[in-house]
């Protein structure tokens, strides 16, 4: 967060990022965003990276064990404070990617520099967690992938559970814990995350939006989509289109 403040979260749980602090998602959440900090003279400004996993698995074999420490939140977003050598990294990133030869020999040195920043900061834990194989974090960050790869699809949350290795029971605790909501819920915010994203950008018809998530019919679809957003898909559509 370079400039400003917002608040982020999921439909259970908000976190307020200020100014400085850095963010990481674990994994891929249905987030909902909102500026809480904004002025003309000083506007909202924040800049996102994109985390290679294979990355930061390659390198986290030349960063000592983690030593045990006492339980942290299980919650897929973190927060830290200001960090001037990982800002640092990325401004020459940045700068890197303004000349194609720079971009190709040197862009890839810096955002090895900022991966390895984050396997040796305050963002360590949670991601060290998400690259083991048998954690319950990388468990729970390959079932939300299976969620999100086909969003139609209706959810077994049994059929999950079997193949996260866990109890049914087990596997709704520990993807509460971790994601802010249940598997059903999670499913739900992303399909209407999706809607919103295909009214605002494509010309198909709100029942066809509808249907290709997976919704019954689009009576239950609109009522859903009201009480996320506030307005019909309809009358969404319409505002966005208006400003």
């Amino acid at each position: 967060m370079l400039q400003g403040a917002k608040e982020v979260g999921t439909s259970k749980r908000t976190l307020r990022v200020a100014d400085g602090q850095s963010l990481v998602v674990s994994h891929a959440l249905p987030v909902v965003s909102r500026i809480t900090e904004a002025a003309p003279d000083r506007p909202y400004v924040a800049l996102v990276f994109p985390i290679d996993l294979d990355l930061l698995r390659g390198l986290s074999a030349d960063v000592a064990p983690m030593r045990p420490a006492a339980p942290q939140d299980p919650f897929s977003i973190t927060l830290a404070p200001r960090d001037v050598q990982m800002e640092d990294a990325i401004l020459r990133y940045l700068q890197h990617c303004v000349h194609p030869e720079a971009h190709r020999l040197l862009a890839p040195i810096a955002a090895r520099e900022i991966h390895a920043r984050l396997l040796l900061g305050s963002h360590a834990q949670p991601l060290r967690r998400l690259l083991s194989h048998e954690t319950t974090a990388s468990r729970i960050f390959e079932a939300t992938r299976e969620i999100q790869s086909d969003l139609a699809r209706p959810l077994v949350v049994g059929a999950l559970a079997d193949r996260a290795g866990m109890s049914s029971s087990a596997f709704f605790e520990h993807f509460r814990a971790v994601t802010g909501t249940s598997p059903l819920q999670y499913q739900k915010d992303l399909r209407l995350l999706r809607a919103r994203e295909a009214l605002r950008s494509t010309n198909e018809k709100v029942s066809e939006i509808a249907f290709g998530l997976g919704y019954e019919s689009s009576a239950q679809f609109s009522r859903e989509y009201a009480r996320k957003f506030g307005l019909p898909p309809r009358q969404d559509r319409v505002l966005q289109a208006a400003e």
